[in-house]
Order: structure tokens, then sequence, then C-alpha cells
């Protein structure tokens, strides 16, 4: 039976040399691959009480408005800054070569919802970090975070999980 890092395609040297790219593009464009990582993505949360899931720019939004179908809840994205209309809140983050910035409506939660937070990969943890800081000054709990693919030697996980957050992930791939 395969699972979901079998739906996964690496490709080398992308988008710079000495880079193993996770294209979770062949997982999502296969029925029963995305099927299976939507169920055991969400698996951990059912019957929690849930009230938002929250996705990452881009393939958070794919993975998160799946969950957020699943689970009969409300979605909200986290984008890049200048991606939402209306009034936000922002917060930087640390890219490998500089900064960036998210964005979060500022209505797009209440104090005291609980949220899941999902995306495709977790890495250095530094988008995730940004993303709970902008649901946490909403004054929503994030009751967990949620990816399909860990790169442990990155760091993230143990990122996250210092800052109290409960870590699920389908797989993991060793390197960068």
């Amino acid at each position: 039976m395969k699972t979901v890092q079998d739906y996964i395609r690496t490709i080398p040297d992308f988008p710079h040399k000495g880079i193993m790219f996770r294209d979770v593009t062949t997982l999502f464009s296969d029925v029963r691959g995305f099927r299976i990582a939507i169920d055991q993505l969400l698996h951990p949360y059912a019957g929690q009480p849930i009230d938002k899931v929250i996705g990452l720019e881009a393939r958070g939004f794919i993975l998160g408005g799946a969950i957020a179908h699943q689970l009969s809840v409300g979605f909200v994205p986290i984008r890049k800054k200048g991606k939402l209309p209306g009034k936000t809140i922002e917060q930087d983050y640390k890219l490998e070569y500089g900064e960036a910035i998210l964005e979060l409506h500022d209505d797009a939660l209440q104090a005291g919802e609980k949220v899941l937070l999902v995306d495709d990969l977790l890495a250095t943890g530094g988008t995730a970090e940004a993303g709970i800081k902008l649901i946490e000054r909403l004054g929503a709990e994030v009751i967990g975070c949620a990816f399909v693919i860990d790169l442990p030697d990155l760091g993230g996980r143990k990122k996250l999980e210092s800052l109290g957050m409960n870590v699920h992930t389908l797989c993991a791939f060793a390197g960068t």
C-alpha cells in the first residue's frame, strides 16, 4: 500500500543547486494520494473543537480548504504582503536570504477561537511561527500545526514545539 511519501516527487537542484525540492503537486493530482493526505492530516484533530482552519500561502490553501471542508469549519488564508484586500495585520519573518512579511485580515478571527494551522512543508519553521504570531495577536488559539512534509534537519519542528505547539507531520525527508 502506498504512503503519502510515495506520491511526492523529488526534483534535484530546484530552485537552486543543492536543493532537493519536494514537489507535492504530484500528491495533489492523484485522487487517492490527496485523499490519504487530507484524512491523515485531520485525523488527530477529529472530534476536537476547531473553529477555523488557517492555510499558509500557497499550498496550505489547497490543504487547508480541503481540511476545513471535511471538518465543516471556516477557512482563513494567511498571505504574503499586499495580497489581501481590506485591513490587515502583518508579521515579518526571516528567509534564507532576507526577510518577508505575512498578512492576515484583522477581522478574520475572534478572540478565543480555536484554529488549526496547515501547510505542505515544515522546514525552518519561520513561516509557521509568523502565522502563529498573527493568529495569537487576534486572540485565537492554535490547537495544532499540521504539515505533509517535515525536513527535520532544518529544525522547524523543534522551533514550533518550543513555542508550545502540537506538531503533526505525515512524512519526513533528510536534508534540505
